[in-house]
This record gives structure tokens, C-alpha cells and sequence, in this order.
């Protein structure tokens, strides 16, 4: 069945591929707008073509964070970029090909439900790229529809407002959300569920940024609207009763270690999605067919040297519900990694390598083997904090060959649906008791997690936000950090949040503790030999303890990291060549 779905998508991206029009393709002479747009089969196929513009897996979602840190230090969180070298976002190409289409699939005859629905896949396309160029670039032109080389007027058009692009972001959304399929993602398209969660994410976004950077509603959108918004797109599909937090199971006949089950992880390593509860979108991939590398990126000797800081493990509760540093807690302290995460929420042992979760199925002898290679767990090329991210990581060995992972990503994963609805409720002073156990309660169901209440204990040594925060929102935000940590939304929250403060806290460029318990468990031979305090692995001491250092001096001691009210990383620059070709652009503040 999934191999059926990914081939039918291939054929479509084979004919659709790249920024040339349809009628560039060869023969030139038998495909022609003339020939092209007559069947509803014809815009399923240019549809198609535009489904790459979907993402797919990756290892590196919060790369740039306060959670996760790299092998270098992230150019834009140390304010490094210039305009030549700084991410590209003005990018055109994709936009366009919706646009071609939008211009003539009204040429063709057929069902107008199943016409609608092509378009509504289209639309939602072409949403998700305005979505990415306000997001980063704020202000852009708006265009809904091709342009050519004669239309001087749009060409040179000043950018319109951000609300303005985002009103008509909304448009689309909702026109998808109205017509695309109704299939829970069966058949591998656009569906009209994924367009719901993608409008309730974009009003969050922009309700929550408006608030705490202190915009005035304009363009018909202000704070409250777009949160109510939020609120009400999260709420449809939770009242659709389609989907649930559910526990993942064990795929490509892996094992767990029996006291310690892996409901959690074994989520983002099914070999299928197809009829899993929580997923309101998949991507399906099949062996030998589309596959990817993810599978080897997450292991501890994939390469990517990808872990989570010392604040991002500090950020889990412990498995009473209770913050690590109050008072009955219950927390071990952080002399070791085994200290650390016993009694934690299950979700940090099922995040980072450690001896509770598998490292592969089975060893040369046949026998299961659960122990990791804890040299490699402070190492640069796999996880360099001493917290190597195994969040995506299989113990199907199979799944380690380059280019050869084969278990399906969540493109719409339903726990953010949940995170969604509760922010936004609470937001808007709205959110009771039923509102949590209708959404936070769900996902701590999931692991045995207490549930939370309206008024939650204040965490003793709450991180800084450079604002206050009633206690029920902060956990909400920390529900929201532990349960999506590394599926890319950690550096807009933190922009959305208007909350750089975070990254000031030197626990967020730091590794584990290193302890003299630590440095006698990897002196022995079978932990590596690696020893602490020189040029491969530095320390750095901090209030009273040593930690794992990761970056040189010069970047910890910057204060690059907190941005100001007017900084110019809120938003990325327009390449100076854009600017120059049309001046009524201008740039972005501070580039």
C-alpha cells in the first residue's frame, strides 16, 4: 500500500520538477498549454510536482536553539552573518509554478469537487512558501498570479505588509482546508486536516509574536483574533475524534529493554504511518524506493555531533511531575548521566543515549545489546554535549546504511495540534482544567506523566524568558519544548516568544557536568579512555560546577546571543542584488 502511494507521487514529481514551465518539457512539439489543461488528471499530475516543496526528515530541526547545540557555533545566534553570506529566502521559483497553475486550471472540464481539490493542494503550497517568507523576511510582495518579463509594475513593486501576505496566506489555507482530501493522509496527499493544522500554527505564530512585540492589530489581524483563531482550527480537529495520542510500538522487529518501553521514540521510527493515529500528515518512504538518511544522522556515529545543551535536559521534569531543583523533588543531582535521568520524565531517556533505551537489535552473538558507546556520546562527530540526540534514532541496523532509512516522517504530527490549542487558550486567559486533559494530559498519558493542573507549583529555578510568566503558561511552554524538542520549532518559538533572554544563560552553550565520577567512569577502557580538561575535550566552570565545554572562550564569553528590541536578526536580509534590481524593496532593518 505505501509503496503504491510514493510511486504514484513519483510519476507526478517526474513530470513536475523543477522551476521550467509544463510546456518546457520535451517533446515540445505535443505538450503545449493548448494540450495540457483538459483533464482533472492534468492538474493532479502538476499538483504532484509541487509536493517536494513538503519537508521531509531531518536530524537537525532546532539546530539553532537553546536546547540543542552543534559542531559550530551557529552564525546567526552570534549575529556572524553578513548579507552575502546569510541564508537566501528570497526565492521565487515555487511560488511561481503555483501561480502558472492557478492561471489556467480553469481551462479544464471535470467533477468541480475534485478541480477544487487540486487547487486547494496548490494553494496550500503556495501558502507554505509566503509562510516561510514572512516568517523571515517580513514585508514581501504579494503575487497571485505569473508574471512575465513585461509586467514592469509588479516587477518593481514595493513590498506589501507582512498582515497583508498573511490575511492572504490565511485565504488559501482556508480554501484547502475546505476541499483537499478528507483521508487522514491514506493516500498520501494534501489533506484537508493538514491545512487546519497549518492555519492554526501560522495564527499562533503571529498571535503570539504580535503580543509579546507589542504590534498593533493592522490589516484586519491582531493578537487576540489570530490566538482565537488558533484555538478554534486546533479545536476542529480535536473534536473530529480522527486522531489520538497513541504509543508507539516497536517496528522492524526491535526490542526494548522490558521496564523501560519506548512509547515515545518508537513514534518517529515506524516503518509505517499509514492508519497511525497521531499522524495527520505523513511522508512515506519504502525500501529500495524513497528513502532517507536520518536513520544513520541520528545514531551516536552518524556524524552530526547534534546534543542537547545542559539547559535543554534541564528543561524535563521528573517522573512525580515535579521540577528538578524543588524542594521533594526527588533528582539524583547530575554527578553522572545515570543520575540525571533516573526519575525523569521518560521522554529525556527516550531522547538522549543512555542504557534504559537499545542501541542496536542484536550483536554478533545474537543477543540483544543495550549498552551505547558512551566515548562516543562526547564526541565532536556524534554528540558532543555528553547528550548525543537519539530522538530519531532506529535500533534496526539496516536503518544506519547511508541513504538507506526507510521509516516514515510525520509532516503534521497531532501532538502540535494539542501543544496549539492549550498556548493559545491560555493566551486568551481561557484555559481550564478540561481544556488540559483535553490536550497537555493526553501527551503526558502517553509516558505515565502526572497531570497538570490550572495551578501548577512554580519551578524553583525557572529559566529566564526577560519577562515573568504565570506558572501555568510556563509549563505549557515547557510541555511544549520536551514533546517537540528537534522537530524545528524551538528558534521560532523563541523569536514568537520575543524570549532571546533565554539564550543568555550559559547552561545553553554548555554539555554535561564533569564530575570525578564522570571522569572515572570514561577513564576505563571499555567507556573510551577520554579524559576531561584539554583542547578535545575543555571545561568550563560555571556556578560552582564544571561543565563540558563545547565552544572556544571567545564565544562564551560574548553577549552577542540576547538580542535587542531593534535587532536585526528578528528578520534575515534581502540579497543586495534584489535591492539593487528594484530599489522600492529597501532592506530590512540593521542589513
Amino acid at each position: 500500500m505505501k509503496i503504491k502511494y510514493i510511486s504514484a507521487l513519483a510519476v507526478g514529481l517526474g513530470l513536475v520538477m523543477t522551476s521550467c514551465d509544463v510546456t518546457d518539457l520535451a517533446p515540445l512539439d505535443s505538450m503545449t498549454d493548448a494540450s495540457y489543461w483538459h483533464t482533472t488528471t492534468d492538474l493532479e499530475l502538476y499538483a504532484n510536482g509541487l509536493y517536494g516543496n513538503l519537508p521531509g526528515a531531518s536530524i537537525s530541526g532546532d539546530n539553532q536553539s537553546d536546547l540543542m547545540l552543534t559542531q559550530s557555533p551557529s552564525q546567526l545566534l552570534f549575529d556572524e552573518y553578513t548579507i552575502s553570506n546569510a541564508p537566501n529566502y528570497w526565492g521565487w521559483t515555487a511560488i511561481r509554478n503555483c501561480n502558472y497553475f492557478m492561471d489556467r486550471y480553469q481551462a479544464v472540464e471535470g467533477e468541480q469537487a475534485l478541480i477544487n481539490q487540486y487547487v486547494g493542494e496548490v494553494r496550500f503550497i503556495r501558502a507554505l512558501l509566503y509562510y516561510s517568507l514572512i516568517v523571515n523576511l517580513g514585508d514581501v510582495p504579494y503575487y497571485d498570479h505569473e508574471l512575465s518579463t513585461t509586467d514592469e509594475e509588479a516587477l518593481y513593486a514595493p513590498r506589501d505588509p507582512r498582515n497583508y501576505v498573511l490575511g492572504k496566506v490565511i485565504e488559501d489555507l482556508q480554501f484547502a482546508a475546505e476541499w483537499c482530501v478528507d483521508d487522514q493522509g491514506y493516500s498520501g496527499r494534501i489533506t484537508c486536516d493538514a491545512a487546519k493544522q497549518q492555519l492554526a500554527r501560522v495564527c499562533l505564530y503571529f498571535g503570539t509574536y504580535m503580543k509579546y512585540h507589542n504590534e498593533s492589530a493592522n490589516n484586519g489581524y491582531g493578537s487576540d483574533n489570530l490566538l482565537q483563531m488558533a484555538a478554534q482550527y486546533s479545536q476542529e480537529l480535536m473534536s473530529s475524534n480522527k486522531y489520538a495520542i497513541v504509543q508507539g510500538q516497536n517496528s522492524f522487529g526491535t526490542t526494548n529493554f522490558p521496564d523501560y518501553p519506548l512509547y515515545y521514540q518508537n513514534q518517529f521510527v515506524q516503518e509505517s504511518l499509514q492508519g497511525n493515529a497521531e499522524a495527520v500528515l505523513p511522508r512515506y518512504y519504502a525500501n529500495n524506493l524513497v528513502m532517507h538518511e536520518l536513520g544513520r544522522q541520528a545514531g551516536t556515529g552518524g556524524g552530526s555531533g547534534l546534543g542537547l545543551s545542559k539547559a535543554g535536559v534541564e528543561m524535563y521534569l521528573m517522573a512525580n511531575g515535579m521540577p528538578i531543583y524543588n524542594s521533594g523533588s526527588g533528582y539524583k543531582g547530575d554527578n553522572t548521566i545515570f543520575d540525571e535521568v533516573e526519575g525523569r520524565d521518560p521522554r529525556l531517556w527516550q531522547t538522549i543515549a543512555n542504557d534504559y533505551r537499545p542501541n542496536w537489535t542484536a550483536n554478533a552473538s545474537g543477543e540483544d545489546t543495550w549498552r551505547w558507546d558512551y566515548s562516543a556520546t562526547v564526541s565532536p562527530n556524534a554528540g558532543l554535549t555528553g547528550y548525543a540526540c537519539e530522538k530519531f534514532h532506529s535500533s534496526d541496523q539496516d536503518q544506519w546504511i547511508a541513504q538507506h532509512s526507510y521509516f516514515d516522517w510525520f509532516i503534521y504530527r497531532y501532538a502540535e495540534v494539542l501543544l496549539i490549542n492549550a498556548e493559545a487558550n491560555a493566551e486568551l486567559g481561557q484555559c481550564t482544567q478540561t481544556v488540559l486533559d483535553n490536550t497537555i494530559n493526553k501527551l503526558r498519558d502517553r509516558v505515565g506523566m502526572p497531570h497538570l493542573t490550572v495551578n501548577p507549583v512554580a519551578d524553583a529555578k525557572p529559566i529566564d524568558y526577560g519577562y515573568t510568566l504565570s506558572p501555568l503558561l510556563y509549563e505549557i511552554r515547557r510541555e511544549r519544548a520536551v514533546e517537540l524538542i528537534n522537530e524545528g520549532f524551538r528558534l521560532g518559538d523563541i523569536k514568537r516568544w520575543n524570549a532571546t533572554q533565554l539564550l543568555a544563560n550559559p547552561l545553553t552553550m554548555l554539555g554535561c557536568v564533569v564530575s570525578p565520577e564522570m571522569e572515572a567512569f570514561f577513564a576505563l577502557p571499555q567507556n573510551g579512555q577520554v579524559s576531561f580538561g584539554g583542547d578535545d575535550h575543555p571545561v568550563y566552570e560555571y556556578d560552582g560546577k564544571k561543565y563540558l565545554q563545547i565552544y572556544q572562550d571567545s564565544y562564551m564569553n560574548s553577549d552577542k546571543r540576547v538580542w535587542t528590541a531593534n535587532d536585526r536578526r528578528w528578520l534575515y536580509p534581502i540579497p543586495n542584488a534584489q535591492v539593487v534590481l528594484n530599489p522600492n524593496l529597501t532592506q530590512n532593518p540593521g542589513w
